[in-house]
């Protein structure tokens, strides 16, 4: 893959001089991560930063003393974005202290750090969002901090001037909660935008069962684990049974918990789920945007989320054309003059649907 650098201020391109704008790209998870590298790969013409996701306020207290772990401004997330960015010799502004910028692209709406607020925000959907928990309702009844919800909030911060989500039903679910239909545009989203391209591994043969377990326990929200892996086994009835942890889960409670309730499992973590999906014939999930690669596949799925509302959510598959599609609106966005993207239709939607 080719990636974006630092280019001249201006450049000709077919002809035609094009301004060379900066943009930061906030990244976050290694699925995030990618994903704003395979968008910074179709502008060539600015000049592209990246940085890892961060905070500040009192929420960069707890994320320097270590109390942020689970989410993606803990250390490790952090680290292995860094980590990832180096290794494709990509430019890095930590928490985009170095420069001002034209335009900033981020996954995550649930906290916006306080020098990015009055810049034109492109935001991308990075994959499910959680369900609509009492806390979802109590926060949106009470206008709490978002992420005290999680990405069940997610586009509701009406702060960005285009939202680039996974599908027409997503469009659909984010309006329904409030979000302004007029800046949404349904790009699909890289990383789950060409099933169909998947190699599987030539870890197995075909038949088996793959569990692609949660951070639910590592995130505040309960799981009863012993009931999900008695499930699998069931599920399985004979067939091999593999678990994939997730990145953020405790890995010797889950390897242990594994080996007491399914003994004999195979048990993968620190590498991609995607090629076990595509040889698996069944697989399992709780509430992980793994499931819409199964989907896409034609595979077996089962999920805590209605099978139905996944189908009509699952990101359209447009042959791996969304980071251009994505990078499109951004260089759209940059040949228009700025604008209040905090709107009184934007403050009316919200309270209608609260």
């Amino acid at each position: 893959m080719r990636f974006a650098g630092v280019l001249p201020s201006a450049i000709v391109l077919c002809g035609a001089m094009i301004n060379s704008k900066r943009i930061l790209f906030i990244c976050g998870s290694i699925n995030q991560t990618t994903m704003m590298m395979k968008i910074a790969e179709y502008l060539p013409m600015h000049e592209c930063w990246f940085t890892p996701h961060y905070t500040d306020g009192l929420l960069s207290v707890l994320e320097r003393n270590g109390l942020l772990e689970w989410t993606i401004v803990g250390k490790g997330h952090q680290q292995r974005s860094a980590d990832l960015l180096r290794e494709h010799n990509l430019n890095i502004d930590f928490a985009g202290r170095q420069h001002d910028y034209d335009l900033v692209l981020t996954c995550s709406d649930l906290f916006l750090p306080r020098n990015i607020r009055n810049k034109r925000i492109v935001l991308v959907q990075e994959g499910m969002t959680d369900p609509e928990t009492i806390m979802y309702h109590v926060v949106k009844s009470l206008r709490l901090p978002r992420y005290l919800a999680s990405t069940s909030t997610f586009g509701l911060s009406h702060a960005y001037e285009r939202m680039c989500v996974a599908s027409e039903g997503y469009k659909e679910l984010f309006v329904r909660k409030g979000a302004n239909p007029e800046k949404i545009v349904v790009t699909g989203i890289p990383n789950f935008d060409d099933c169909s391209s998947l190699v599987a591994a030539p870890l197995h043969t075909p038949g088996f069962v793959l569990v692609a377990t949660s951070d639910a326990r590592e995130t505040f929200k309960y799981e009863n684990r012993r009931k999900t892996i008695e499930h699998a086994v069931r599920l399985a009835a004979g067939r091999k049974l593999v678990f994939k942890l997730h990145p953020n889960e405790n890995i010797a409670r889950a390897v242990r918990e594994i080996e007491q309730y399914a003994p004999g499992a195979t048990v993968y973590h620190n590498c991609s789920i995607d090629p076990l999906i595509a040889q698996c014939d069944v697989l399992i999930t709780k509430y992980s945007s793994c499931v819409y690669v199964g989907i896409a596949l034609g595979k077996e799925v089962h999920s805590d989320f209605p099978l139905d509302e996944l189908r009509r959510l699952c990101p359209i598959q447009n042959g791996g054309t969304s980071a251009r599609a994505i990078a499109d609106e951004c260089d759209d966005l940059l040949r228009r003059p700025s604008c209040n993207v905090y709107s009184l239709a934007d403050v009316a939607l919200s309270r209608r649907a609260s």
